[in-house]
């Protein structure tokens, strides 16, 4: 058994002594912390932690984390990063005054990127997909959600969900992946929806049940894509194969899409820029999470969703960074934190429960990943020396992780596949 030693922490970043499943409401602010620590690491799991006082004598491994804080890695519960190229186009579309909309009416969005990814081989979208993954570890995430939904072909879901396996089996962190073939109507069905939901309930659902490639079904709920009727249409057929919801809602105007998710059991409803008082009281009779993405909006000038509205009423609001070629092109989560707490007026305390418990709650990992507890997965980054938890996001731009700890051992960056 090997074993690792973390002394002199300045702070350990929710430290558990005994387990949630998640942070709701006014609990959101409440971090548990621990100030002159150590954590001790045996194998893959945290073994314990405590005051400088009781500390261990001896490791095979020890790190000194004089002035430094450790956190639980980032749990990063929606994300696109299977794509076949960037849309750096779009963004100047944007610059010159058309909105998403209109630059997927004219073909662009979801539509443009799955043009491409057709055209890709599942070799170049695996070596693309996997730097970007190397990539967002190296940003501190330590477990990913990712979805396909630039196919929207029943070769090119599958391809794409293919890909993700094959990530899956490659990654230091778990990744839990998501069928979302409704992200858009292809071309070819522009005057024939119905026949576009016939395709994804009779023969992409079954292709990936058979397959087992998929954990959750997503569709895109909202003004100019999925109606709340295709939505209960499409998740009611994704429930029959043991997929369950997690959908996108309300990014785009009030559509009921936040409604739609509940009915369906889902796990999280991902997005809500356009959340009023009527989503929030459904939310709150409900399990469902909500999941907001700053970032998204940060990029497209969008409103940001009322998350101060959403955890003063009670409610557990998860953070993701919603990585993808069109509407938010990183995947670096610090900068999540900083916009919730600049643009969305959540505490420090809150953004960090957003994006790690919360996170993990999103992603059915909570018992395992998500905060600093004996028994969890020692998934851990140690901070540069920073002189306390409120500097995170006040210095946005800054690269503020010193050493990443990836199943109790240091994680030495990118490597290659080949």
């Amino acid at each position: 058994m090997s074993s690792l030693l973390i002394r002199n922490i300045k702070t350990i970043v929710q430290a558990e002594t005994s387990r949630r499943s998640l942070s709701k409401g006014a609990e959101m602010a409440q971090l548990p912390t621990l100030d002159n620590a150590f954590l001790l690491v045996k194998d893959d799991l945290i073994h314990s932690f405590g005051p400088m006082t009781d500390c261990p004598d001896t490791a095979d491994q020890t790190i000194d984390a004089s002035g430094r804080m450790v956190f639980p890695s980032w749990c990063d519960s929606h994300t696109h990063i299977v794509f076949a190229a960037s849309r750096e186009e779009e963004f100047v579309s944007r610059i010159r005054g058309l909105s998403y909309e209109e630059i997927a009416r004219q073909g662009g969005g979801i539509l443009n990127s799955a043009r491409r990814l057709q055209l890709a081989s599942e070799d170049q979208l695996f070596e693309d997909a996997w730097q970007r993954l190397q990539e967002v570890i190296g940003y501190g995430t330590g477990a990913i959600e990712i979805k396909s939904g630039y196919g929207l072909s029943l070769e090119s879901e599958l391809k794409m969900l293919r890909v993700i396996r094959r990530l899956r089996t490659v990654s230091p962190i778990p990744v839990k992946a998501t069928f979302l073939g409704a992200h858009a109507v292809p071309a070819a069905y522009k005057d024939k929806r119905a026949d576009y939901i016939a395709l994804i309930i009779n023969e992409m659902l079954p292709a990936v049940a058979e397959e087992k490639l998929a954990d959750y079904c997503d569709v895109f709920c909202d003004k100019g894509f999925f109606t709340v009727e295709e939505t209960a249409q499409i998740l009611q057929a994704a429930a029959q194969y043991g997929l369950k919801a997690k959908i996108h809602a309300n990014e785009l105007g009030y559509t009921g899409g936040v409604q739609a998710g509940i009915a369906a059991g889902a796990i999280s409803v991902d997005h809500l820029e356009y959340t009023g008082d009527a989503e929030i009281a459904a939310l709150l009779e409900s399990d469902t999470l909500p999941t907001l993405l700053p970032s998204c909006a940060f990029f497209l000038g969008i409103p940001y969703a009322p998350a101060r509205k959403m955890i003063d009423a009670g409610l557990p609001v998860v953070l993701a960074t919603d990585y993808n070629p069109g509407s938010s092109p990183s995947g670096r989560m610090s900068l999540v934190v900083a916009l919730a707490c600049i643009k969305m007026k959540m505490l420090p305390e809150e953004a960090i429960q957003a994006v790690t418990l919360n996170g993990a709650r999103a992603m059915e990992l909570e018992d395992r990943y998500g905060t600093i507890a004996p028994g969890k997965v020692a998934n851990l980054f140690i901070s540069k020396p920073i002189p306390s938890l409120a500097y995170l996001p006040y210095a946005f731009g800054s690269d503020l992780i010193e050493t990443i700890i990836l199943n109790g051992k240091v994680w030495n960056g990118p490597v290659s596949n080949k």
